[in-house]
């Protein structure tokens, strides 16, 4: 049966959000649930895993089916260790452990169980076997592996890692528990790249059904088979990916469209009829008649684009040395850890460079040291003629202050100067009118989001260094982003896992791996194309390598087989002529027995 929506509509306050959801998952099926901030898409989420009750409709689930739900944010208290925590998603499969242990107590105590027990135990192991429970601690290390934590980290008390790891940690918990449905609400926020390319494999070989929300539109584009639609409080389906849902969106939008303007000039035809002979008695029948079907007809409704789009313009920086900033013979260490030694860096005036790498290999602690709020051990941080940098963290929403309204947050990094400009800066990232006096506290994620970068880009810098800037932005918050970005004249440097972002903006990309930095000119698509040459070339290498070691022993070799072709030949006649003496000896054996046999 799988998880079934009908439909469902939830309100706030006086307000609907959304109504009328019908959507049905079955085993294979991927839905993207997409929509602006605000639309409800977690909370239709929330009503699909059976945390909320919906405020009318049904939500149903298949008999001994279950749903693993992964929410955008987790409070997680725990003493446990990453791999303890991760095995806690085999709890049933503890349960049958635990009762297969009982019954062989038993077993060893009274010789043997009755028949009722003994089957008993027969199902339990047989359940125990099929759920994969004897391998239940490779397929843990195997998960965690590929959500890049290493040997050390899996070890590790969860509560000495940030949010963004501890979701992974509970990424992973979902996946090897193996729901019948995967609810997942912006899985990709805390991947790095190496990590995203195994979750979207794990996740295409996923057998189960999937809704996701996602920001991520390659992620959409490779995983989504339908379209659930959020906007302005209705719900659409389409019945297609995520690309060819947008082209029949533009298409379905401009035949409404035609289709409206049709219908009304039907209407005015209709309107000037009817004012024309309404004083005459001869067309009274006629101009009652349109008046009703006027009355009767069921106007068309084109819907509107969204009245609030954020929007980004970012002023133009003043004009920055030839290298505005660089890092030359840095060495970093944490602890016993060292990151990097004697690295060097420079930033070319007006170049877009992204890094890109494995989480742990150094990214953000090369961010923080180029836009100075991390200290390094040794080394100097050089910066140009009229540098002047901005600095956007990956955990910036997190420094945010709950109790400050949101105007009040945005004063806090004003001067003087930039206080009457306040609420209109604010209106460009969608706080308007009572909004700009929300709490910070009570803002969404992407609102907190927003607002982190209406707090950066309230001055103009002409060096922007940013790290994972889309995470939390839905889609069109993303493409603005995107967009003023691509038109900014500054200096960037940034982290992102969004891929689409990457190969938009990246005009150099710098590989961060065991301390080292190697760059790729071009942007993400041309820095994997290297990859795989580099590969490739490789494979030819050991290739041609092999093949040249195999005939160099061949030559060197073929004397000693010869003649040791020779001794298993001579060995062979040694052991025939063996057997021929063996068998006249039977022979004459059986003759033997024969005369006897007579004689009795």
């Amino acid at each position: 049966m799988g998880l079934r929506l009908s439909g469902v509509m939830r309100r706030v306050g006086a307000r609907v959000l959304f109504d009328g959801v019908d959507l049905e998952i079955v085993a294979g099926d991927r839905v993207g649930l997409v929509g602006p901030n605000g639309a409800g898409k977690t909370s239709l989420l929330r009503i699909a895993a059976g945390q909320d009750p919906p405020d009318g409709g049904e939500r149903s689930l298949g008999r001994g089916e279950h749903i693993g739900y992964l929410r955008q944010e987790i409070d997680l208290a725990t003493a446990a260790t990453v791999r303890e925590e991760a095995l806690t998603a085999f709890a049933a499969i503890d349960a049958l452990e635990r009762e297969m242990r009982e019954l062989e107590e038993r077993m060893a105590q009274h010789g043997e169980l009755p028949d009722v027990l003994a089957e008993r135990y027969d199902q339990l192991h047989t359940r125990f076997d099929r759920a994969g429970g004897f391998s239940r601690e490779a397929r843990a290390e195997q998960v965690l592996a590929g959500l890049g934590f290493d040997a050390v980290a899996r070890g590790r008390r969860l509560a000495t890692f940030s949010g963004g790891w501890i979701m992974r940690v509970e990424l992973a918990k979902l996946l090897l528990a193996e729901p019948d449905v995967l609810l997942l609400d912006e899985p990709t926020n805390h991947l790095d790249l190496p990590s995203l390319e195994w979750f979207d494999e794990t996740l295409a070989a996923f057998p189960g059904g999937v809704i996701l929300i996602s920001h991520d539109r390659a992620f959409l584009r490779r995983h989504t088979k339908r379209i659930a639609e959020l906007r302005d409080a209705k719900y659409a389906l389409y019945p297609c990916g995520y690309d060819a849902y947008l082209e029949r969106k533009a298409q379905r939008k401009l035949e409404l469209e035609a289709a409206a303007r049709t219908q009304q000039k039907q209407i005015e035809q209709t309107e000037k009829f009817i004012e024309r002979f309404r004083a005459k008695a001869s067309k009274a029948k006629q101009v009652q008649s349109r008046v009703k079907a006027l009355d009767k007809l069921e106007r068309i409704e084109v819907p509107e684009e969204k009245k609030r789009r954020m929007r980004l313009r970012i002023p133009e920086p003043t004009r920055s040395g030839a290298i505005p900033l660089a890092l030359k013979g840095v060495h970093k260490r944490y602890g016993e850890t060292s990151v990097y030694q004697g690295v060097d860096f420079a930033l070319k005036r007006g170049e877009k460079l992204a890094l890109v790498g494995p989480n742990g290999a150094g990214k953000s602690t090369l961010l923080r040291m180029l836009a100075g709020v991390l200290p390094f051990d040794r080394g100097e941080r050089e910066l140009g003629h009229n540098t002047q940098v901005a600095f956007y963290a990956q955990h910036q929403l997190e420094s945010l202050t709950p109790t400050r309204s949101v105007l009040e947050e945005l004063d806090s990094v004003a001067a003087f100067d930039d206080v009457p400009r306040l609420r209109g800066h604010l209106g460009a990232f969608l706080f308007s009118g009572d909004d700009v006096q929300k709490k910070v506290g009570v803002l969404s994620g992407g609102e907190k989001a927003r607002l982190a970068l209406a707090k950066m880009l309230l001055r103009p810098s002409n060096v922007l260094v940013l790290d994972e800037p889309t995470n939390h932005l839905d889609v069109e918050a993303c493409e603005v982003l995107e967009g003023a970005l691509s038109d900014y004249t500054g200096t960037l440097v940034f982290i992102s896992h969004d891929r689409d972002f990457l190969n938009a903006l990246a005009t150099r990309v710098v590989e961060v791996r065991g301390g080292k930095l190697r760059e790729f000119l071009g942007n993400y698509d041309a820095y994997l194309t290297k990859l795989r040459e580099e590969a490739q070339r490789a494979a030819s290498a050991a290739t041609a390598s092999a093949v040249a070691t195999e005939a160099a022993l061949g030559t060197s070799a073929s004397a000693g087989d010869a003649q040791r072709s020779r001794e298993e030949r001579k060995a062979r006649e040694r052991i025939q002529r063996k057997i021929a003496r063996i068998e006249e000896e039977i022979g004459e054996k059986e003759a033997q027995a024969e005369e006897l046999g007579e004689r009795l």
